[in-house]
């Protein structure tokens, strides 16, 4: 073999070496560039719920063309949320949630409105200013335009203790709402 030939050999078989580190190189590159996407694709499968509140919403709050509101609970959950958007429609509202088989200490007595009104509007349902809707307990009608200044709508929500079929126990009182003292409820005796 001449000088040239041996030449041309090393030649050729440096550039086959540096044409396998250039690929090796760019596979590297491309398996840690996949790599990165798929942490990215990741960590932004999670923050997005996070930071747009994906989350299935707890309630459904809608203004009826009468002027009313329309409240229908999802999920017993976010109560404050549900205070503040019924505030924004010129509703003050206290929103408790109970678990099945608890009511509060101070029971609203029988739910309806403020004493003072409450001949008044047994007269006229129809201008009763809170009213179960629909036929599900999950809902409920708010009729601000009967609310006078300083009046707040309470509303107790629970579950029937065995049942899916939910509770509602609702008034409106003059001033702030009273605390709900949870306590247990006993059970009804089942007639044998």
């Amino acid at each position: 073999m001449s000088l040239e030939e041996r030449i041309l050999q090393e030649l050729k078989a440096e550039v086959a070496a540096r044409a396998d580190r250039r690929r090796r190189a760019r596979t590297a590159r491309r398996l840690f560039a996949g790599a990165a996407a798929a942490g990215l694709a990741a960590a932004a499968a999670i923050a997005v719920p996070l930071l747009t509140g994906t989350e299935r919403p707890a309630y459904a709050l809608s203004r009826n063309p009468d002027g009313s509101i329309r409240v229908q609970i999802i999920e017993f959950r976010d109560p404050d949320r549900l205070e503040a958007d019924l505030a924004r429609h010129g509703v003050r509202a206290d929103v408790t949630y109970l678990e099945p088989g608890t009511g509060c200490a101070n029971a609203l007595d029988g739910g309806g409105p403020a004493p003072e009104d409450k001949e008044r509007l047994s007269a006229d349902p129809e201008e009763w200013i809170v009213r179960p809707g629909d036929d599900d307990g999950h809902v409920v009608l708010i009729d601000p335009r009967d609310l006078k200044p300083g009046w707040t709508v309470v509303l107790r929500f629970g579950a029937d203790p065995g049942s899916d079929r939910a509770m509602l126990g609702w008034t409106v009182v003059d001033g702030p709402a009273p605390e709900c003292d949870v306590v247990r409820v006993p059970e009804p005796a089942s007639g044998t």
